[in-house]
């Protein structure tokens, strides 16, 4: 190649560069005037979020100390129904203790009300009763010994039958 190719390649060659170079400026140009809005834009932002930080912050805040009442509010109801029922549990285990007793009693006075009905009844079978029946067996005793001597001399058309039939 002779020196002028060479001078002309070299000549475009830098040319290329050069416009490479302008382009490379100008988009760090643009990059350049972009960062400046994002900046501006957060710089408008930035008092907005720190506020909306500080309000959650005192929010949380607010949150936990609520949180902690809560819980110190409810491990006291927790207390409360604990004692309560160990109340209602004394209360019942009394209660049932005491309708056992009464069960107890209740079935000895039964059984006592039992025995002396049934003494009384045996007392009076063996003072009433029995002397009845024995008074009732010596009536009919006395009754048919009557009988025999008012109708000994009278004998009856049936024995009279009886009688001869065995002779018969």
């Amino acid at each position: 190649m002779d020196e002028h190719t060479l001078l002309v390649t070299i000549a475009v060659f830098v040319a290329v560069a050069a416009v490479a170079l302008l382009i490379q400026a100008g988009f760090l140009f643009g990059i350049y005037r972009t960062a400046k809005t994002v900046e501006e834009h957060a710089t408008r932002v930035i008092p907005k979020v720190e506020g909306l930080v500080t309000n959650s912050e005192a929010a949380v805040e607010e949150g936990r100390k609520q949180l902690s009442e809560i819980s110190a509010k409810a491990h006291g109801i927790l207390d409360v129904a604990h004692k309560q029922m160990e109340t209602v549990d004394s209360f019942l285990t009394d209660a049932a203790g005491r309708a056992r007793n009464q069960m107890e009693r209740a079935e000895l006075f039964l059984d006592d009300t039992m025995n002396r009905a049934q003494q009384t009844v045996s007392m009076v079978h063996s003072s009433v009763i029995t002397p009845v029946k024995q008074i009732n067996s010596l009536a009919t005793g006395v009754r048919a010994a009557l009988h025999y001597l008012v109708r000994r001399n009278q004998p009856s058309p049936d024995r009279a039958t009886v009688d001869e039939e065995m002779f018969i």
